[in-house]
């Protein structure tokens, strides 16, 4: 057998992955090394593949110091931290994660939609501090049944939640960069889309394209009635904006999963009753992460075999014809 190619491992990765990686490369943790700089002087050269999430990406400095890359696999289906253009264009392979993980994220996206509409946040600390028993029933919340739903972004996940939430009699609208051939309703006009909708669920890509794409206009379209739900990436939202009309009452509540600063979120957002937070959990489940794991591995696997992946990017696709 001859010798194993040099993998750059960004991010954490799982007992799992790491023991498919190694079967198959030499693995280098880039947050392992504690020169940093003279790590990639002395070995980014050697670098053919690498490992890395939709959080951390390719930095950078890992870009400007690995000139024989060929491959990049990604763990996730978000790949808005990876320069794609700037990789396609030295012919490298860019991989990711799609399809395993759109249940989830509509799942959570939906979750999100009734834990906001029910009250479901207000409604357990109701019982926990004794108000049930101290002052009654709390106040009546807001029904999901038969609602105007609108999708910002159809792609696979946004068709998963359209399907979803069809089982709560709703009417789908939907805003992408073009028509699908679907049967719901496609809204060109965002603002309009939002001035039509009782709630707005927020899964287009992130990036430099989609930054606050929901502006403070949309928002205010959406309304004091409307619930804003992002699963997104938290750039997509105008977060400031958002904070204000919540603040104000200009926005009636919101389900978010991711934040435009992540880690940190809002200290406003923290105390408001109509909001649920959660912390970038989309996919976070046992089930799907070991998925997504597997297919970051196997386009991996497929690449040392033939020269092409399972999934890549639509950027890259023309490099494997």
């Amino acid at each position: 057998m001859g010798k194993k190619p040099h993998l750059l491992q960004i991010g954490s990765v799982t007992p799992r992955m790491l023991d498919r990686l190694n079967a198959e490369f030499v693995v280098h943790s880039l947050f392992d090394q504690k020169d940093r700089a003279g790590f990639l002087a002395a070995h980014g050269a050697g670098v053919h593949a690498i490992a890395t999430d939709g959080h951390w990406g390719v930095p950078a400095d890992a870009m400007a110091a690995t000139p024989n890359l060929r491959v990049v696999s990604s763990y996730g289906v978000g790949y808005d931290g990876i320069d794609v253009d700037a990789l396609v264009a030295r012919g490298v392979i860019v991989a990711h994660t799609p399809d395993v993980l759109n249940d989830e994220v509509a799942d959570t996206a939906v979750m999100l939609w009734m834990a906001v509409s029910r009250q479901m946040i207000v409604a357990h600390d109701w019982v926990v501090s004794g108000k049930w028993e101290r002052d009654g029933a709390m106040p009546l919340t807001r029904s999901v049944r038969g609602r105007t739903v609108g999708i910002v972004g159809f792609g696979r996940i946004g068709q998963t939640i359209a399907k979803l939430v069809g089982a709560f009699d709703a009417k789908v609208l939907y805003h992408a960069r073009s028509a699908r051939d679907v049967a719901y309703e496609y809204c060109p006009d965002l603002v309009d889309m939002a001035s039509r909708a009782d709630v707005l669920v927020v899964i287009t890509p992130g990036g430099p394209a989609t930054r606050h794409l929901v502006s403070a206009a949309v928002i205010d379209a959406l309304g004091p009635e409307g619930i804003l739900i992002n699963v997104a990436r938290g750039s997509v939202v105008d977060e400031a904006a958002m904070v204000a009309a919540l603040a104000e009452g200009r926005l009636g509540g919101a389900g978010l999963d991711v934040f435009d600063q992540e880690p940190i979120v809002p200290d406003a957002l923290k105390s408001m009753p109509n909001v649920v937070l959660a912390p970038h959990i989309g996919s976070a489940t046992v089930e799907t992460r070991q998925a997504m794991g597997d297919l970051t591995c196997d386009n991996l696997s497929r690449f040392l075999a033939d020269g092409s992946v399972l999934t890549p990017v639509p950027e890259c696709r023309h490099l494997l014809d």
